[in-house]
């Protein structure tokens, strides 16, 4: 980043340094890299002939559903907290989500002696609910469709003396989550596009800050839920644009605006935002359930949903002189696999 924390946290600046707003850089991701080695799984790449077939490219699938907690905030969550004082870490924090940022921030509280109050809509998946409960976090609950969890958390934050954790706007968070796009690039070499789902944008952020550093040329491809399309709203207008809460499956990507760090770095990076329906969500959970042999949430499926609806020109590449032309080599981040079995029975049945 270039502006370097430099002083204490407090419960509008999590963890301490200047207000404004800071870039996030290759540096900061290998940072966080190294505070997550030992403590985030450094989880699998996934290949299938039969995806592979479908879409008429090199498919490698990042599969953060086997990260803890099930899902990539994790990474985020533990190289914010990992930052706080041990006077802070003794107050406690605080965090605000639909469930998987929740999990990430509660069990990184357990992991360094802290303790976190999360602030969860009523409707939350139970699963997630329990998951969070169940790592020790206090839980405060709100309506998402007329509550403020914004001001919830800061109003907590104040009156507790609790570091307020972002799910995605802040440095922090941002270098966390592109440790899923490092570790990728660095098992399978140079890749021709990228996809991630795109909530908030701290995992597209971090992710895209990493791969094109590493990869010049990169296609960097977001994926939004049809009623959730805040950022491909918001790139087509040039600012930070709110829609309605959006009522979708992907309760991940269940936002009303892209945050503003994330924004501003997505606006760089990104060469394009792709949107899918519910119904294509459910037919890529489904078949990375019978084919793939793995379990994802509604939002954790939705990048791999773009490429089986062909949203993403899988055209082949030109060889160096001399070579014919090559399929792409395409590279997906499953976000998360958090989904309980009946909600995933109730959504495929």
């Amino acid at each position: 980043m270039t502006q370097r924390p430099n002083g204490p946290a407090s419960p509008n600046n999590p963890v301490g340094g200047a207000t404004s707003v800071p870039a996030v850089t290759l540096d900061d991701v290998r940072d966080a890299a190294r505070r997550l080695a030992g403590v985030a799984h450094r989880t699998p790449v996934l290949r299938s002939r039969t995806l592979d077939a479908l879409v008429g490219a090199e498919i490698f699938l990042k599969c953060e559903n086997f990260q803890r907690i099930g899902a990539f905030k994790f990474r985020g969550a533990y190289n914010a907290l990992s930052r706080l004082s041990p006077e802070q870490l003794a107050r406690g924090v605080v965090a605000y989500s639909s469930g998987n940022h929740a999990q990430g921030v509660a069990l990184a509280a357990r992991e360094l002696g802290s303790r976190a109050v999360i602030v969860m809509p009523e409707d939350s998946p139970q699963s997630k609910i329990d998951a969070t409960a169940g790592y020790g976090a206090e839980i405060v609950s709100y309506d998402r469709y007329t509550g403020d969890r914004t001001a919830i958390g800061r109003q907590l934050a104040e009156e507790r003396g609790l570091a307020l954790i972002p799910p995605y706007d802040h440095p922090h968070i941002i270098a966390g989550q592109g440790t899923a796009a490092l570790e990728l690039i660095e098992e399978t070499g140079p890749l021709d596009a990228l996809l991630a789902a795109v909530g908030g944008g701290g995992l597209m952020a971090g992710s895209a800050t990493a791969a094109t550093a590493l990869v010049p040329g990169i296609r960097m491809i977001g994926v939004e839920p049809e009623a959730g399309d805040d950022t491909l709203r918001s790139l087509a207008a040039g600012h930070r644009v709110t829609i309605p809460v959006p009522r979708t499956i992907a309760d991940g990507q269940a936002v009303e605006s892209p945050g503003e760090l994330t924004f501003a770095i997505n606006r760089k990076l990104l060469d394009s935002v792709v949107l899918v329906s519910d119904d294509e969500i459910r037919a890529a959970m489904k078949l990375a359930f019978e084919r793939l042999k793995i379990v994802t949430e509604p939002s954790g499926a939705s990048a791999l949903a773009a490429l089986l609806a062909g949203r993403v020109d899988p055209s082949p590449v030109p060889g160096r002189p001399g070579r014919s032309p090559r399929p792409p080599r395409i590279g997906v981040i499953i976000s998360g696999g958090n989904i309980g079995l009946d909600r995933f029975l109730e959504l495929l049945g």
